[in-house]
């Protein structure tokens, strides 16, 4: 009894050491990194580790991200390696992937400028893929302090309950809170074209095959500002879908910016299939995004088929 007890003790423990080892070991934590030939090296896209020093260390000019992902019932290798490899192409950006973040420290976090999540534990409070607390105390301290998040797509669905989360995001997908209609092609009114991320592009965007979220859980504590917008036309709907809908649409957020303690955050609610991932509409806004939620400012241009006239 005792051997079949430590032998299960084992089992269920190593993927935390394991975790624990990639994370505290920057030489083993960097998957893929970039050679020189796009990020598009072969252990890349095998994702194996590849050692390449402590992050900053060869390119200190560049943007250090990092890539939590790992766990979303979407195809979250295919989109984390297109989002990787629009950021790495730029020229702007340092990016290095993790799979498995729980048992992840302040001190690995402390070399990096912006945390890009695709994630999702699964949406319930008593989930057992949330990442424990010590590891989501790094992630609210890394923020707080200053630094920048981007909340992708169904991230804005994860950690139910977790309070610090819930403020960054301001409007999340939760029980009951939360649907689409099918993907469609639709228009995407900018609401602020002041604003650095927006500022240049042309209005409306039209978004191709997406799905556009609509009816998400709004925190009365948190608050946000509206960068861009869509109308959600309820006839798209089918009968399956029972949740609350008033009049024949509504004008929903997309895009958004909330700021948690000195900490820039960006949620960006696009982008639903790798494809959708690298029309160059959303290749745009993730880089203008990113440059924006990591340094507080934008340099990197429109394209001029986006660019206002």
């Amino acid at each position: 009894m005792s051997s079949i007890f430590n032998r299960r003790a084992f089992f269920l423990a190593a993927p935390f050491v394991a975790a624990t080892l990639l994370l505290t070991l920057p030489s083993h934590f960097a998957q893929g990194q970039d050679t020189g030939n796009g990020g598009k090296d072969k252990a890349a896209a095998k994702g194996k580790a590849k050692g390449g020093g402590p992050p900053g260390r060869d390119r200190p000019d560049l943007i250090q991200v990092l890539l939590i992902t790992g766990r979303n019932p979407h195809d979250w290798r295919g989109e984390t390696a297109a989002i990787r490899q629009t950021l790495q192409e730029s020229g702007l950006f340092d990016v290095r992937q993790v799979d498995e973040f729980r048992g992840g420290t302040a001190q690995m976090l402390a070399p990096y400028q912006l945390i890009i999540l695709n994630y999702y534990d699964g949406g319930s409070a008593e989930n057992a893929n949330r990442w424990g607390a010590p590891t989501e105390q790094a992630f609210v301290d890394f923020v707080r302090s200053g630094k920048g998040l981007i909340i992708y797509h169904l991230s804005i669905g994860a950690f139910t309950g977790w309070k610090e989360y819930e403020q960054m995001s301001a409007g999340n997908w939760r029980t009951n809170k939360g649907h689409h209609s099918a993907p469609h092609d639709w228009p995407m009114d900018i609401k602020d074209l002041e604003h650095p991320i927006m500022k240049g592009f042309k209005t409306p965007l039209l978004i191709k095959n997406d799905e556009l979220y609509a009816n998400l859980l709004w925190h009365p504590d948190a608050s946000y500002h509206l960068l861009a917008s869509a109308y959600d036309d309820h006839s798209l709907y089918g009968a399956n879908d029972r949740q609350e809908k008033i009049g024949a649409g509504t004008n929903e957020p997309i895009l958004w910016t909330t700021q948690f303690g000195n900490g820039r955050v960006f949620v960006d609610a696009l982008g639903h299939e790798p494809f959708n991932t690298t029309t160059p509409e959303f290749k745009t806004i993730l880089l203008r995004g990113a440059e924006w939620a990591a340094t507080g400012k934008v340099t990197i241009p429109i394209p001029p088929e986006l660019a206002a006239k």
